[in-house]
């Protein structure tokens, strides 16, 4: 079927939970480990039914937040989904717990019980009203994005669409645009406040119910962290400030002699060459051909499962009113098809979805014959790998997308990616200081997100912009939101996915083998165990960093920028 075939059904969860309750009476009562192995292929087979249903609720929603009907099926599954999971974690406790658990784990792998343990920390069903809250925040926060209505040059334009006057080779126009988009934020600031607030007084209340100090082991645990700690975190936060910062200053300050501009103001960093960013040569069509050529000579394999995307209609990638923005990845375990979902706005950015969400489409399709959903998904950090390190795969056809700013885009998109980091550890370390102290007003919170911004990014200026002098910038990052402590994730998949780029210099087929394999493991290992099984380096490992950036920055080296 084609995306717009599936059917959009609101689930029975009466139904659901009468059907449940039947296959763990049955779990509860088997007089062997291969009768209680049926069971719980039965329950996989509800669980992807439901999360199906989920799954299709959620995209036809975020294509379009004004359609009553998508409305209400998002809030019957913000309210349901806390109740399925109450379901689901019943199971999970059964299978911990089961008489027969040392014969399983020889049939299952003893990874999925270490699994389920963690997430069984996670919930009990006496935060399930503060889960169904959590939801309805959530979406809050997603659709007062979606809304937004931004008067600029004679047009109305929603956030992602603003993003195209970022590279306007006219600073006027940058500043204008920056100007309007910071007004939206300032005019909505107490209600970003307001939910964030919530959210942060919610998940703690949640954290201590569970038996927690606060919310960041709670959260650790949600995102099945079992192989590293927010010590741990903190010390590779270390080597992004000492190995990574003193570069990206260098690399922002032979920007601003490129751009000619003596004290860049941060609607500047946008702008690479006075000659312009590069922009792809034609519209989305343009670039969906591009890329079916680019992936059939990348490989049989990725070529075939493109076509099969663009047939089926699995990619929404064009900006329209009333869609919510940003872009992701999703999976309908039914019909074990991957969904890409995109605002092209007419910038890089539109090719870069084209390889980091098709990396993590690659992934889910070669992972789906794995049937347990525990070793089907990988962990955040995992999957950003195979995302992150298919936008470099790519590099060798951008003359596609780029024509004559070939160069042009593979020296920026390096150099953004470096920059990046920095960035990334900004937010996580953000993160930990909100729920390190949950009770602190929100000035409290923006001054320190400014303080940590002047630690980790020291070239970001704001003069003449005081509602992001003041340090609300984090409000338009949508993780800090929906998804806490998912962004560290972002910036380790960056390291290792470099250093996929340094192996392609070596040797490009081994590079794409061991590419392969990891998205073919799926989450059957926990991270550090992944990175050893493609013989990838562990970037908590100390010198890790300073080692990685080396070979980038001879890379960069290659380039004479100062003549695009």
């Amino acid at each position: 079927m084609k995306l717009e075939q599936f059917p959009l059904i609101i689930p029975d969860i009466k139904k659901i939970e009468a059907d449940f309750k039947i296959r763990l009476s049955d779990f509860h009562s088997a007089t062997s480990a291969i009768e209680q192995k049926k069971v719980i292929d039965s329950i996989i087979k509800l669980v992807d039914e439901v999360i199906n249903q989920f799954t299709v609720i959620s995209v036809r929603y975020s294509q379009d937040t004004r359609v009553e009907a998508y409305q209400k099926a998002q809030d019957a599954i913000d309210e349901m989904g806390p109740l399925f999971q109450s379901l689901y974690n019943e199971y999970q406790r059964a299978l911990v717990s089961s008489k027969f658990r040392p014969e399983l784990e020889k049939m299952l792998g003893s990874f999925l019980f270490e699994k389920i343990e963690l997430s069984i920390k996670t919930f009990d069903p006496k935060i399930i009203e503060e889960l169904q809250k959590e939801n309805r925040l959530t979406s809050q926060y997603s659709k007062l994005l979606a809304s937004a209505q931004i008067p600029f040059d004679g047009q109305v334009y929603n956030l992602s669409q603003m993003g195209k006057f970022a590279d306007s080779l006219d600073r006027k126009v940058r500043r204008k645009a920056s100007e309007a988009t910071a007004k939206w934020f300032a005019d909505n600031e107490t209600e970003l406040a307001r939910i964030y607030d919530d959210l942060v007084a919610l998940r703690h209340s949640m954290s201590l119910k569970l038996g927690f100090e606060n919310f960041i082991p709670l959260a650790y645990a949600r995102m099945g962290r079992t192989d590293y700690t927010a010590k741990d975190v903190a010390g590779y936060r270390d080597q992004i400030r000492r190995s990574i910062v003193p570069l990206s200053k260098k690399l922002v300050k032979r920007q601003a002699e490129r751009i000619n501009i003596k004290q860049p103001l941060f609607y500047d960093l946008s702008l690479n060459f006075l000659t312009g960013n590069p922009t792809p040569k034609g519209d989305k069509d343009f670039l969906v051909n591009a890329a079916k050529e680019m992936y059939h000579e990348m490989g049989e394999e990725i070529g075939s499962f493109f076509d099969m995307m663009v047939a089926l209609h699995m990619l929404d990638l064009e900006a329209r009113p009333g869609k919510q923005g940003g872009g992701y990845m999703t999976y309908f375990p039914k019909y074990k098809m991957p969904f890409v979902f995109s605002n092209f706005n007419g910038t890089a950015g539109d090719v870069d979805v084209l390889t980091h969400e098709i990396g993590h489409a690659f992934q889910s399709y070669s992972s789906r014959g794995i049937k347990i959903p525990e070793y089907r998904d990988p962990t955040m950090e995992e999957a950003e790998i195979h995302s992150m390190s298919m936008e470099f795969f790519a590099g060798r056809w951008m003359e596609k997308f780029f024509k004559e700013d070939k160069d042009k885009y593979l020296y920026a998109h390096l150099v953004d990616a470096l920059n990046f980091l920095p960035y990334g550890v900004s937010v996580d370390e953000f993160q930990h200081f909100v729920y390190e102290n949950p009770t602190v007003s929100h000035a409290e919170r923006c001054a320190k997100w400014r303080e940590i911004e002047k630690k980790y990014t020291p070239y970001k200026k704001y003069t003449g912009f005081p509602i992001y002098e003041k340090g609300t910038r984090w409000m338009r990052q949508s993780h800090i939101y929906t998804s806490p402590f998912y962004y560290i994730d972002y910036t380790l998949a960056q390291v290792v996915a470099f250093q996929f780029l340094t192996l392609m210099e070596e040797d490009r087929d081994l590079a794409w083998a061991r590419y392969v394999k990891l998205c073919k493991l799926g989450g059957r290992y926990p991270f550090t165990q992944l990175l050893k099984k493609a013989k990838m380096k562990n970037p908590f490992k100390q010198g890790t960093i300073a080692r990685t950036v080396k070979k980038l920055d001879e890379i960069l080296e290659r380039f004479d920028d100062k003549k695009m």
